[in-house]
Protein backbone atom coordinates (compact mmCIF):
# COMPACT_ATOMS: atom_id res chain seq x y z
CA UNK A 1 0.00 0.00 0.00
CA UNK A 2 1.39 3.54 -1.02
CA UNK A 3 2.29 5.24 2.08
CA UNK A 4 0.28 8.66 1.17
CA UNK A 5 -2.91 6.63 1.37
CA UNK A 6 -1.84 5.49 4.72
CA UNK A 7 -3.22 8.52 7.11
CA UNK A 8 -6.71 8.60 4.57
CA UNK A 9 -6.92 4.90 5.59
CA UNK A 10 -6.62 5.17 9.11
CA UNK A 11 -9.06 8.39 9.08
CA UNK A 12 -11.77 6.55 7.18
CA UNK A 13 -11.50 3.74 9.70
CA UNK A 14 -12.02 6.20 12.23
CA UNK A 15 -14.72 8.23 11.10
CA UNK A 16 -18.30 8.23 12.77
CA UNK A 17 -20.50 5.59 11.18
CA UNK A 18 -23.84 6.67 10.02
CA UNK A 19 -25.63 6.81 13.61
CA UNK A 20 -23.19 8.96 15.11
CA UNK A 21 -21.32 6.32 16.65
CA UNK A 22 -17.55 5.52 16.11
CA UNK A 23 -16.59 2.28 15.56
CA UNK A 24 -14.73 -0.08 17.51
CA UNK A 25 -14.56 -1.38 21.30
CA UNK A 26 -13.70 1.85 22.82
CA UNK A 27 -17.14 3.48 22.49
CA UNK A 28 -20.12 1.03 23.21
CA UNK A 29 -23.80 2.00 21.97
CA UNK A 30 -25.41 3.99 23.96
CA UNK A 31 -28.26 1.78 25.09
CA UNK A 32 -27.68 -2.13 25.23
CA UNK A 33 -29.79 -4.10 23.42
CA UNK A 34 -33.13 -5.60 25.18
CA UNK A 35 -31.42 -8.62 26.27
CA UNK A 36 -29.08 -6.99 27.98
CA UNK A 37 -31.00 -5.15 30.62
CA UNK A 38 -30.89 -6.66 34.24
CA UNK A 39 -33.64 -8.48 35.50
CA UNK A 40 -34.69 -9.11 38.88
CA UNK A 41 -37.10 -11.46 40.35
CA UNK A 42 -39.01 -11.21 36.99
CA UNK A 43 -38.97 -7.08 36.69
CA UNK A 44 -37.06 -5.31 34.32
CA UNK A 45 -34.02 -2.70 36.01
CA UNK A 46 -33.89 0.47 34.28
CA UNK A 47 -31.38 3.60 34.02
CA UNK A 48 -31.13 6.94 32.56
CA UNK A 49 -29.24 5.13 30.00
CA UNK A 50 -31.73 1.92 29.38
CA UNK A 51 -35.14 3.67 29.93
CA UNK A 52 -35.49 5.45 26.33
CA UNK A 53 -34.59 1.62 24.75
CA UNK A 54 -37.50 0.07 27.06
CA UNK A 55 -40.50 2.55 25.99
CA UNK A 56 -39.22 1.59 22.35
CA UNK A 57 -39.46 -2.29 23.30
CA UNK A 58 -42.62 -2.60 25.07
CA UNK A 59 -45.38 -1.05 24.18
CA UNK A 60 -46.78 -1.23 27.42
CA UNK A 61 -44.38 -1.07 30.33
CA UNK A 62 -45.53 -0.15 33.70
CA UNK A 63 -42.19 1.67 35.72
CA UNK A 64 -41.99 1.59 40.08
CA UNK A 65 -39.66 4.05 40.91
CA UNK A 66 -38.25 3.10 44.63
CA UNK A 67 -35.74 3.39 47.10
CA UNK A 68 -34.05 0.77 48.62
CA UNK A 69 -34.23 2.06 52.10
CA UNK A 70 -38.11 2.92 51.44
CA UNK A 71 -40.35 0.44 53.65
CA UNK A 72 -43.54 0.35 51.52
CA UNK A 73 -41.07 -0.59 48.53
CA UNK A 74 -40.13 -3.63 49.96
CA UNK A 75 -43.45 -4.50 51.10
CA UNK A 76 -44.36 -4.01 47.07
CA UNK A 77 -41.15 -6.05 45.83
CA UNK A 78 -42.86 -9.42 46.17
CA UNK A 79 -46.46 -8.50 45.17
CA UNK A 80 -44.59 -7.25 42.33
CA UNK A 81 -42.79 -10.04 41.63
CA UNK A 82 -45.57 -12.01 41.26
CA UNK A 83 -48.04 -9.38 39.33
CA UNK A 84 -45.00 -10.13 36.84
CA UNK A 85 -45.19 -13.86 37.12
CA UNK A 86 -49.49 -13.68 36.35
CA UNK A 87 -49.36 -11.44 33.54
CA UNK A 88 -46.72 -13.62 31.90
CA UNK A 89 -48.60 -16.76 32.70
CA UNK A 90 -51.60 -15.18 30.53
CA UNK A 91 -49.36 -13.92 27.85
CA UNK A 92 -50.90 -10.30 28.16
CA UNK A 93 -48.41 -8.30 26.57
CA UNK A 94 -47.47 -5.71 29.59
CA UNK A 95 -43.51 -5.90 30.73
CA UNK A 96 -43.08 -4.66 34.72
CA UNK A 97 -39.43 -2.68 35.50
CA UNK A 98 -38.43 -0.71 38.26
CA UNK A 99 -36.05 2.35 38.51
CA UNK A 100 -33.91 2.87 41.41
CA UNK A 101 -35.07 6.60 42.03
CA UNK A 102 -32.01 8.25 44.51
CA UNK A 103 -29.87 6.17 42.05
CA UNK A 104 -31.54 7.72 39.30
CA UNK A 105 -32.28 11.51 39.97
CA UNK A 106 -32.57 12.67 36.64
CA UNK A 107 -35.08 10.28 35.99
CA UNK A 108 -36.66 10.74 39.22
CA UNK A 109 -37.14 14.57 38.31
CA UNK A 110 -38.59 14.19 35.05
CA UNK A 111 -41.10 12.22 36.02
CA UNK A 112 -42.23 14.54 39.13
CA UNK A 113 -41.01 11.46 41.21
CA UNK A 114 -41.23 12.77 45.32
CA UNK A 115 -42.48 9.82 46.84
CA UNK A 116 -41.49 6.43 47.13
CA UNK A 117 -42.73 4.08 44.97
CA UNK A 118 -43.86 5.90 42.36
CA UNK A 119 -45.85 3.73 39.64
CA UNK A 120 -45.99 5.03 35.99
CA UNK A 121 -47.54 3.45 32.90
CA UNK A 122 -46.37 4.57 29.87
CA UNK A 123 -48.44 3.17 26.33
CA UNK A 124 -46.76 2.99 22.94
CA UNK A 125 -43.76 4.87 23.99
CA UNK A 126 -44.89 8.22 25.23
CA UNK A 127 -42.49 9.00 27.71
CA UNK A 128 -44.08 12.66 27.96
CA UNK A 129 -47.42 11.44 29.01
CA UNK A 130 -47.54 8.09 31.22
CA UNK A 131 -50.48 7.88 33.16
CA UNK A 132 -50.49 7.40 37.04
CA UNK A 133 -51.27 3.67 38.92
CA UNK A 134 -53.81 4.26 40.96
CA UNK A 135 -54.64 0.61 41.51
CA UNK A 136 -53.98 -1.92 44.37
CA UNK A 137 -50.57 -2.80 46.01
CA UNK A 138 -51.25 -6.43 46.16
CA UNK A 139 -50.23 -8.97 42.64
CA UNK A 140 -53.27 -9.87 41.69
CA UNK A 141 -55.07 -6.05 41.92
CA UNK A 142 -52.11 -4.56 40.07
CA UNK A 143 -52.07 -7.60 37.16
CA UNK A 144 -56.26 -6.94 36.52
CA UNK A 145 -55.23 -2.98 36.60
CA UNK A 146 -52.43 -3.82 33.86
CA UNK A 147 -55.11 -6.25 32.18
CA UNK A 148 -58.20 -3.58 31.19
CA UNK A 149 -55.61 -1.35 30.01
CA UNK A 150 -54.38 -3.53 27.32
CA UNK A 151 -57.57 -5.72 26.89
CA UNK A 152 -61.15 -4.98 27.24
CA UNK A 153 -62.34 -3.65 30.10
CA UNK A 154 -65.52 -5.16 29.48
CA UNK A 155 -66.41 -8.26 27.73
CA UNK A 156 -68.78 -8.09 24.45
CA UNK A 157 -72.39 -10.18 25.29
CA UNK A 158 -73.90 -11.78 22.47
CA UNK A 159 -76.40 -14.19 23.94
CA UNK A 160 -78.31 -15.03 27.00
CA UNK A 161 -75.76 -17.96 27.67
CA UNK A 162 -73.09 -15.36 27.89
CA UNK A 163 -74.58 -12.90 29.99
CA UNK A 164 -75.95 -15.53 32.55
CA UNK A 165 -72.22 -17.21 32.84
CA UNK A 166 -70.63 -13.88 33.31
CA UNK A 167 -73.16 -12.72 36.36
CA UNK A 168 -72.65 -16.46 37.86
CA UNK A 169 -68.94 -15.66 38.29
CA UNK A 170 -68.74 -13.23 40.87
CA UNK A 171 -70.35 -11.76 43.86
CA UNK A 172 -70.57 -8.20 41.73
CA UNK A 173 -71.27 -8.18 37.91
CA UNK A 174 -71.78 -4.77 36.09
CA UNK A 175 -73.26 -5.00 32.31
CA UNK A 176 -74.36 -2.19 30.49
CA UNK A 177 -76.89 -2.46 28.01
CA UNK A 178 -76.70 0.41 25.12
CA UNK A 179 -78.59 0.22 21.83
CA UNK A 180 -75.85 1.88 20.20
CA UNK A 181 -71.82 0.70 21.20
CA UNK A 182 -70.52 3.64 19.03
CA UNK A 183 -72.39 6.28 21.34
CA UNK A 184 -70.04 8.16 23.86
CA UNK A 185 -71.99 6.70 26.99
CA UNK A 186 -70.25 3.19 26.07
CA UNK A 187 -67.26 5.22 25.93
CA UNK A 188 -67.98 6.10 29.90
CA UNK A 189 -68.49 2.97 30.90
CA UNK A 190 -66.21 1.62 29.60
CA UNK A 191 -63.50 4.61 31.42
CA UNK A 192 -65.53 3.24 34.69
CA UNK A 193 -64.27 -0.41 33.59
CA UNK A 194 -60.86 0.36 33.89
CA UNK A 195 -60.66 1.23 37.46
CA UNK A 196 -63.57 -0.54 39.42
CA UNK A 197 -61.60 -3.96 39.83
CA UNK A 198 -63.71 -5.02 41.96
CA UNK A 199 -66.56 -5.74 39.60
CA UNK A 200 -66.61 -7.75 36.47
CA UNK A 201 -67.98 -5.56 33.70
CA UNK A 202 -69.85 -6.70 30.47
CA UNK A 203 -71.89 -4.75 27.66
CA UNK A 204 -74.40 -5.47 24.94
CA UNK A 205 -76.46 -3.72 22.32
CA UNK A 206 -78.75 -6.93 21.98
CA UNK A 207 -81.99 -6.12 21.89
CA UNK A 208 -83.25 -9.78 22.93
CA UNK A 209 -80.67 -9.41 25.94
CA UNK A 210 -82.82 -6.00 26.47
CA UNK A 211 -85.83 -8.15 26.72
CA UNK A 212 -84.88 -10.97 28.62
CA UNK A 213 -83.62 -8.57 31.30
CA UNK A 214 -86.92 -6.12 31.13
CA UNK A 215 -85.65 -3.35 29.61
CA UNK A 216 -86.58 -0.28 26.87
CA UNK A 217 -84.30 1.86 27.05
CA UNK A 218 -80.15 2.17 27.87
CA UNK A 219 -79.35 1.24 31.48
CA UNK A 220 -76.72 -0.15 33.22
CA UNK A 221 -77.50 -2.87 36.03
CA UNK A 222 -75.65 -3.90 39.00
CA UNK A 223 -76.03 -8.02 39.66
CA UNK A 224 -75.03 -9.11 43.38
CA UNK A 225 -75.45 -12.36 45.17
CA UNK A 226 -76.68 -10.42 48.12
CA UNK A 227 -79.37 -8.42 49.86
CA UNK A 228 -81.71 -7.46 46.39
CA UNK A 229 -79.70 -9.02 44.29
CA UNK A 230 -79.95 -6.18 41.43
CA UNK A 231 -79.94 -2.55 40.93
CA UNK A 232 -80.44 -0.82 37.84
CA UNK A 233 -79.11 2.64 36.74
CA UNK A 234 -80.73 4.55 33.17
CA UNK A 235 -79.01 6.44 31.11
CA UNK A 236 -80.59 9.81 31.26
CA UNK A 237 -81.78 10.19 27.76
CA UNK A 238 -80.75 13.99 27.45
CA UNK A 239 -77.59 14.65 29.72
CA UNK A 240 -76.17 11.03 28.99
CA UNK A 241 -74.05 8.99 31.52
CA UNK A 242 -72.29 10.80 33.77
CA UNK A 243 -69.58 9.06 35.67
CA UNK A 244 -69.65 10.45 38.95
CA UNK A 245 -73.02 9.79 39.46
CA UNK A 246 -72.47 6.01 37.88
CA UNK A 247 -69.47 5.58 40.50
CA UNK A 248 -71.52 7.02 43.36
CA UNK A 249 -74.38 4.57 42.53
CA UNK A 250 -71.70 1.73 41.89
CA UNK A 251 -70.03 1.94 45.30
CA UNK A 252 -73.63 2.82 47.20
CA UNK A 253 -74.95 -0.53 46.05
CA UNK A 254 -72.18 -2.79 46.05
CA UNK A 255 -71.70 -2.77 49.70
CA UNK A 256 -73.83 -4.63 51.54
CA UNK A 257 -77.07 -3.18 53.20
CA UNK A 258 -74.98 -4.61 56.63
CA UNK A 259 -71.05 -4.95 56.58
CA UNK A 260 -69.47 -6.59 59.19
CA UNK A 261 -66.28 -4.57 60.10
CA UNK A 262 -62.37 -6.38 59.57
CA UNK A 263 -59.41 -5.99 57.92
CA UNK A 264 -60.77 -6.77 54.60
CA UNK A 265 -63.74 -4.92 54.34
CA UNK A 266 -62.40 -1.87 55.88
CA UNK A 267 -60.66 -0.20 52.51
CA UNK A 268 -64.33 -0.75 51.00
CA UNK A 269 -66.14 0.75 53.92
CA UNK A 270 -63.74 4.01 53.95
CA UNK A 271 -63.64 3.89 49.61
CA UNK A 272 -67.50 4.16 49.93
CA UNK A 273 -67.60 7.91 50.23
CA UNK A 274 -70.78 7.73 52.13
CA UNK A 275 -69.43 10.41 55.27
CA UNK A 276 -72.43 8.75 57.89
CA UNK A 277 -71.50 5.47 59.45
CA UNK A 278 -73.67 4.06 62.09
CA UNK A 279 -72.05 1.11 64.12
CA UNK A 280 -73.68 -1.50 66.29
CA UNK A 281 -71.19 -2.90 68.77
CA UNK A 282 -71.82 -6.40 69.97
CA UNK A 283 -70.30 -9.55 70.85
CA UNK A 284 -70.44 -12.17 68.24
CA UNK A 285 -70.06 -15.42 70.76
CA UNK A 286 -73.29 -14.12 73.21
CA UNK A 287 -76.57 -15.70 70.76
CA UNK A 288 -78.46 -12.79 72.50
CA UNK A 289 -76.21 -9.77 71.01
CA UNK A 290 -76.36 -11.96 67.58
CA UNK A 291 -80.05 -12.11 67.65
CA UNK A 292 -79.93 -7.72 67.82
CA UNK A 293 -78.30 -8.73 64.22
CA UNK A 294 -81.72 -8.89 62.37
CA UNK A 295 -83.34 -5.32 63.92
CA UNK A 296 -80.26 -3.67 62.97
CA UNK A 297 -80.25 -5.11 59.18
CA UNK A 298 -84.12 -4.29 58.67
CA UNK A 299 -83.69 -0.77 59.74
CA UNK A 300 -80.51 -0.17 56.76
CA UNK A 301 -82.60 -0.15 53.37
CA UNK A 302 -84.12 3.47 54.00
CA UNK A 303 -80.37 4.65 54.93
CA UNK A 304 -78.65 3.02 51.67
CA UNK A 305 -76.87 5.67 50.42
CA UNK A 306 -76.90 8.22 53.24
CA UNK A 307 -75.39 6.16 56.34
CA UNK A 308 -73.15 3.20 56.01
CA UNK A 309 -74.72 0.26 58.46
CA UNK A 310 -71.76 -1.45 60.20
CA UNK A 311 -71.29 -4.39 62.59
CA UNK A 312 -68.28 -4.63 65.13
CA UNK A 313 -67.53 -7.80 66.95
CA UNK A 314 -65.84 -6.81 70.65
CA UNK A 315 -65.03 -10.40 70.48
CA UNK A 316 -62.95 -9.73 67.75
CA UNK A 317 -58.96 -7.95 66.93
CA UNK A 318 -61.19 -4.38 67.17
CA UNK A 319 -60.15 -2.91 70.38
CA UNK A 320 -58.56 0.13 68.20
CA UNK A 321 -61.98 1.04 67.46
CA UNK A 322 -63.29 0.48 71.18
CA UNK A 323 -60.19 3.03 71.98
CA UNK A 324 -61.16 4.90 68.99
CA UNK A 325 -64.83 5.21 70.31
CA UNK A 326 -64.16 5.67 73.98
CA UNK A 327 -65.88 2.25 74.87
CA UNK A 328 -64.99 -0.91 76.56
CA UNK A 329 -65.73 -4.24 75.39
CA UNK A 330 -68.71 -4.31 78.46
CA UNK A 331 -70.33 -1.46 76.59
CA UNK A 332 -71.76 -4.15 74.11
CA UNK A 333 -74.37 -4.42 72.44
CA UNK A 334 -74.26 -0.41 72.22
CA UNK A 335 -74.90 1.73 69.31
CA UNK A 336 -72.35 4.99 67.98
CA UNK A 337 -72.94 7.13 64.81
CA UNK A 338 -70.13 9.02 63.35
CA UNK A 339 -69.33 11.57 60.51
CA UNK A 340 -65.89 10.54 59.32
CA UNK A 341 -65.45 14.30 57.86
CA UNK A 342 -66.18 16.01 60.75
CA UNK A 343 -65.36 13.00 62.47
CA UNK A 344 -68.15 14.12 65.20
CA UNK A 345 -69.31 11.15 67.08
CA UNK A 346 -73.13 10.80 68.56
CA UNK A 347 -74.43 8.15 70.93
CA UNK A 348 -78.02 6.86 71.87
CA UNK A 349 -79.43 9.37 74.63
CA UNK A 350 -81.68 6.68 76.25
CA UNK A 351 -79.61 3.68 76.22
CA UNK A 352 -82.15 1.44 75.11
CA UNK A 353 -82.37 -1.94 73.10
CA UNK A 354 -81.48 -1.88 69.78
CA UNK A 355 -84.32 -2.61 67.89
CA UNK A 356 -85.28 -1.58 64.12
CA UNK A 357 -87.51 1.06 65.25
CA UNK A 358 -84.45 2.84 67.96
CA UNK A 359 -81.93 2.59 65.39
CA UNK A 360 -84.09 4.18 62.85
CA UNK A 361 -85.49 6.79 65.38
CA UNK A 362 -81.63 7.23 66.32
CA UNK A 363 -80.27 7.70 62.69
CA UNK A 364 -83.21 10.23 62.12
CA UNK A 365 -82.51 12.31 65.36
CA UNK A 366 -78.63 12.81 64.48
CA UNK A 367 -79.42 13.43 60.57
CA UNK A 368 -81.48 15.92 61.66
CA UNK A 369 -79.09 17.63 64.59
CA UNK A 370 -81.27 16.60 67.55
CA UNK A 371 -78.75 15.16 69.56
CA UNK A 372 -75.30 16.52 70.04
CA UNK A 373 -71.65 15.43 69.29
CA UNK A 374 -69.80 13.87 72.47
CA UNK A 375 -66.23 14.71 72.95
CA UNK A 376 -63.69 11.95 74.35
CA UNK A 377 -61.49 12.72 77.30
CA UNK A 378 -59.65 11.23 80.07
CA UNK A 379 -59.76 11.53 83.64
CA UNK A 380 -57.75 14.38 85.24
CA UNK A 381 -55.12 13.13 87.08
CA UNK A 382 -54.41 13.70 90.67
CA UNK A 383 -51.12 15.35 90.32
CA UNK A 384 -51.93 17.58 86.82
CA UNK A 385 -50.28 20.36 88.27
CA UNK A 386 -47.25 18.45 90.16
CA UNK A 387 -44.57 18.16 87.33
CA UNK A 388 -43.11 21.22 85.36
CA UNK A 389 -44.71 19.77 82.24
CA UNK A 390 -48.51 19.97 83.35
CA UNK A 391 -51.14 17.23 82.22
CA UNK A 392 -53.95 18.49 80.74
CA UNK A 393 -57.17 16.27 79.27
CA UNK A 394 -60.54 16.78 77.61
CA UNK A 395 -61.98 18.05 80.97
CA UNK A 396 -59.82 20.73 82.00
CA UNK A 397 -57.98 22.09 79.08
CA UNK A 398 -60.47 24.83 78.31
CA UNK A 399 -60.40 25.92 82.50
CA UNK A 400 -56.59 25.73 82.11
CA UNK A 401 -55.73 27.05 78.29
CA UNK A 402 -58.38 30.22 78.49
CA UNK A 403 -57.17 31.00 82.13
CA UNK A 404 -57.20 35.20 81.37
CA UNK A 405 -54.16 35.17 84.30
CA UNK A 406 -51.99 32.77 82.20
CA UNK A 407 -49.72 32.49 79.58
CA UNK A 408 -50.39 28.81 78.40
CA UNK A 409 -47.94 26.98 76.11
CA UNK A 410 -49.52 23.86 75.20
CA UNK A 411 -47.96 20.51 73.19
CA UNK A 412 -50.75 18.16 71.29
CA UNK A 413 -48.97 15.05 70.96
CA UNK A 414 -49.46 11.16 70.28
CA UNK A 415 -47.68 8.22 72.35
CA UNK A 416 -46.91 7.05 68.64
CA UNK A 417 -45.63 9.98 67.50
CA UNK A 418 -41.70 9.72 66.63
CA UNK A 419 -41.80 13.84 66.43
CA UNK A 420 -43.19 14.23 69.54
CA UNK A 421 -40.88 12.16 71.24
CA UNK A 422 -37.39 13.72 69.84
CA UNK A 423 -39.05 16.98 70.97
CA UNK A 424 -39.76 15.72 74.49
CA UNK A 425 -36.49 16.77 76.03
CA UNK A 426 -36.71 20.18 74.75
CA UNK A 427 -40.15 20.44 75.99
CA UNK A 428 -39.51 19.29 79.02
CA UNK A 429 -36.64 21.62 79.82
CA UNK A 430 -38.48 24.74 79.08
CA UNK A 431 -40.67 23.48 81.12
CA UNK A 432 -38.12 23.79 83.94
CA UNK A 433 -36.21 26.77 83.11
CA UNK A 434 -39.87 28.91 83.13
CA UNK A 435 -41.55 26.72 86.37
CA UNK A 436 -40.61 29.98 88.65
CA UNK A 437 -42.44 32.15 86.16
CA UNK A 438 -46.36 32.37 87.98
CA UNK A 439 -48.08 33.45 84.94
CA UNK A 440 -46.81 30.82 82.18
CA UNK A 441 -47.84 27.48 82.49
CA UNK A 442 -46.12 24.83 80.14
CA UNK A 443 -48.35 21.84 79.40
CA UNK A 444 -49.27 18.76 77.13
CA UNK A 445 -52.39 16.83 75.96
CA UNK A 446 -52.68 13.60 74.39
CA UNK A 447 -54.47 14.41 71.42
CA UNK A 448 -55.70 10.74 70.76
CA UNK A 449 -57.66 10.48 73.88
CA UNK A 450 -58.94 13.82 74.46
CA UNK A 451 -60.97 15.74 71.96
CA UNK A 452 -61.46 19.53 72.17
CA UNK A 453 -64.67 21.66 71.12
CA UNK A 454 -62.97 24.64 70.38
CA UNK A 455 -60.64 23.36 67.53
CA UNK A 456 -59.33 19.37 66.25
CA UNK A 457 -56.01 18.65 66.37
CA UNK A 458 -54.79 17.32 62.33
CA UNK A 459 -50.94 16.71 63.31
CA UNK A 460 -48.71 15.88 65.42
CA UNK A 461 -46.97 17.47 67.67
CA UNK A 462 -48.97 20.83 67.67
CA UNK A 463 -48.27 23.15 69.40
CA UNK A 464 -50.60 26.10 70.58
CA UNK A 465 -49.66 29.16 72.48
CA UNK A 466 -52.54 30.40 74.79
CA UNK A 467 -51.84 34.16 75.84
CA UNK A 468 -52.95 36.05 78.90
CA UNK A 469 -55.97 38.68 78.80
CA UNK A 470 -59.49 38.01 77.08
CA UNK A 471 -60.81 37.03 73.70
CA UNK A 472 -59.76 33.83 73.37
CA UNK A 473 -57.03 34.08 71.65
CA UNK A 474 -54.55 31.08 70.45
CA UNK A 475 -51.25 31.17 68.73
CA UNK A 476 -50.19 28.56 66.68
CA UNK A 477 -45.78 27.67 67.25
CA UNK A 478 -44.95 27.00 63.44
CA UNK A 479 -40.93 27.41 63.90
CA UNK A 480 -38.13 25.47 65.39
CA UNK A 481 -38.53 23.32 68.55
CA UNK A 482 -35.54 23.37 70.19
CA UNK A 483 -34.64 25.34 73.74
CA UNK A 484 -33.39 27.96 72.37
CA UNK A 485 -36.34 29.05 69.82
CA UNK A 486 -38.99 28.31 72.03
CA UNK A 487 -37.91 30.29 74.63
CA UNK A 488 -37.88 33.30 72.43
CA UNK A 489 -40.96 32.90 71.32
CA UNK A 490 -42.14 33.03 75.04
CA UNK A 491 -40.00 36.29 75.84
CA UNK A 492 -41.41 37.67 72.89
CA UNK A 493 -45.08 37.47 73.94
CA UNK A 494 -45.96 34.81 71.27
CA UNK A 495 -43.95 35.65 68.36
CA UNK A 496 -40.63 34.70 67.07
CA UNK A 497 -37.64 36.80 65.46
CA UNK A 498 -38.22 36.91 61.75
CA UNK A 499 -34.72 35.33 61.16
CA UNK A 500 -35.56 31.87 62.82
CA UNK A 501 -35.42 29.11 60.97
CA UNK A 502 -38.84 27.62 59.29
CA UNK A 503 -41.14 25.42 60.64
CA UNK A 504 -39.93 21.67 61.00
CA UNK A 505 -42.62 18.89 59.67
CA UNK A 506 -45.38 17.73 61.82
CA UNK A 507 -46.55 13.79 61.34
CA UNK A 508 -50.55 14.36 59.91
CA UNK A 509 -53.00 12.17 60.23
CA UNK A 510 -53.04 9.50 57.30
CA UNK A 511 -55.34 7.66 55.82
CA UNK A 512 -57.03 5.32 57.67
CA UNK A 513 -55.46 2.01 57.95
CA UNK A 514 -56.56 -1.06 56.46
CA UNK A 515 -57.47 -2.80 59.68
CA UNK A 516 -58.30 0.68 61.52
CA UNK A 517 -61.61 2.01 61.51
CA UNK A 518 -62.35 5.64 61.05
CA UNK A 519 -60.01 8.46 62.63
CA UNK A 520 -57.40 6.41 63.23
CA UNK A 521 -54.23 7.87 63.54
CA UNK A 522 -50.75 7.31 62.57
CA UNK A 523 -47.41 9.13 62.15
CA UNK A 524 -46.32 9.08 58.33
Amino acid sequence: MSRQFLPVLLLLLRAPCPWGQEQGPESPSEEPPEEEFPKEDGILVLSRRTLGLALREHPALLVEFYAPWCGHCKALAPEYSKAAALLAADSTAVTLSKVDGPAQPELAEEFGVTEYPTLKFFRNGNRTHPEEYTGPREAEGIAEWLRRRVGPSATRLEDEAAARALIDGRDLVVIGFFQDLQDEDVATFLALARDALDMNFGLTDRPRLFEQFGLTKDTVVLFKKFDEGRADFPVDEELGLDLGDLSRFLVTHSMRLVTEFNSQTSPKIFAARILNHLLLFVNQTLAAHRELLAGFGEAAPRFRGQVLFVVVDVAADNEHVLQYFGLKAEAAPTLRFINIETTKKYAPVDGGPVTAASVTAFCHAVLNGQVKPYLLSQEVPPDWDQRPVKTLVGKNFEQVAFDETKNVFVKFYAPWCTHCKEMAPAWEALAEKYQDHEDIIIAQLDATANELDAFAVHSFPTLKYFPAGPGRKVIEYKSTRDLETLSKFLDNGGAVPTEEPTEEPAAPFPEPRANSTVGSKEEL
